[in-house]
């Protein structure tokens, strides 16, 4: 049994979602990486470490660069040709796009926002958090090949023990079924240096309580070395891009700590991110109903609590 496990990159290197995915794939068979664009071969060492016994590389031509049509048409002819029985994607919006359209061409089970996913039986079995990550659920995929997404960091990327030299496979360009929709123009996205908030192992998030001053927030996510997020209402309010927001409506996340900042911990914000490892709070309000969920609390003035914590952790960093 093969899986196939979809590299997401930046800069020629795997991004720590990829590792992850394919440490979970070593439990389903064995894993595929499928690299879409260029400098594969400088990866396929550490993509080897972390256990791919093969690595795919797919061109995108640049009319049809991250198209999911083309994504999924390309996955799907690669999963016919190594035999693959599960596809494994990172939790993204543009991957459960993916996902949906390639489970379709191969009359698969889908499985999104997993937290985990592994062979019993012969079946793929994942676990999923819903309402608002209240419940665990387990379910098992009946049909014979199963399309996954996976959340960051929900498994823990592990070496193995012997890494071998991995295949590397050139399959050309990845083109969708029909020209209806292309590519005319691609703007980077300006980036602060801090990781993405998708994928951050540290995630601090500022709510309404800071007023629009997200000074403190950042100051606190860069003493840590985290990701900056944002509640619903501070987007809302135009204090900091919608890209940052987490919540049901915006980024789903499950980083090892989180740290509300002057965030309420509406329910709809609640559901993008109880299924963190430690959450901290910090509100004025005592009944806020952060504090329900929190494993740490502090009720006080986050503009004095929160500068306070950043020098001190800087202090313990030396």
């Amino acid at each position: 049994m093969s899986a196939l496990v979809v590299v997401d990159h930046h800069d020629g290197a795997p991004r720590a979602s990829a590792l992850e995915l394919l440490t979970a794939a070593r439990a389903l068979g064995a894993p595929h990486a499928v690299w879409f664009g260029d400098d594969a071969a400088s990866a396929a060492a550490v993509l080897a470490e972390f256990g791919a016994v093969a690595v795919h590389t797919v061109a995108v031509p640049s009319r049809e660069a991250g198209l999911p049509p083309a994504v999924a048409s390309a996955l799907a002819r690669l999963a016919d040709e190594v035999g693959a029985t599960t596809v494994l994607l990172a939790s993204t919006f543009e991957n459960k796009e993916v996902a949906a359209r390639l489970a379709l061409t191969l009359d698969a089970g889908l499985v999104v926002d997993a937290s985990g996913v592994e062979l019993v039986d012969g079946r793929v079995e994942t676990t999923q958090q819903a309402f608002a990550a209240t419940w665990t659920l387990r379910g098992a995929v009946l049909r014979e090949r199963a399309v996954v997404t996976l959340k960051s960091n929900a498994v823990r990327a592990v070496p193995v023990d012997a890494p071998v030299e991995p295949e590397l496979r050139d399959h050309g360009a990845a083109t969708a079924p029909d020209d209806r929709v292309q590519v005319v123009e691609r703007t980077a996205r300006p980036s602060s240096g801090r990781p993405d908030v998708g994928e951050a192992q540290v995630v601090v998030v500022g709510g309404r309580g800071t007023g629009g001053d997200f000074d403190v927030v950042l100051d606190l996510a860069d003493a840590l070395g985290g990701a900056v997020g944002a509640t619903r209402d501070a987007t809302d309010e135009g204090w900091i891009e919608h890209e940052a927001m987490v919540g049901q409506t915006g980024a789903s996340i499950s980083p090892r700590l989180y740290v509300g900042v002057g965030v309420s911990g509406a329910v709809h914000h609640r559901g993008g991110m109880q299924a963190s490892g430690t959450i901290v709070a910090v509100n004025n309000d005592p009944d806020a109903p952060i504090f329900e969920i929190a494993d740490f609390g502090v009720v006080g003035d986050l503009f004095e609590v929160v500068p306070q914590a950043a020098a001190e952790i800087r202090r313990l960093k030396g």
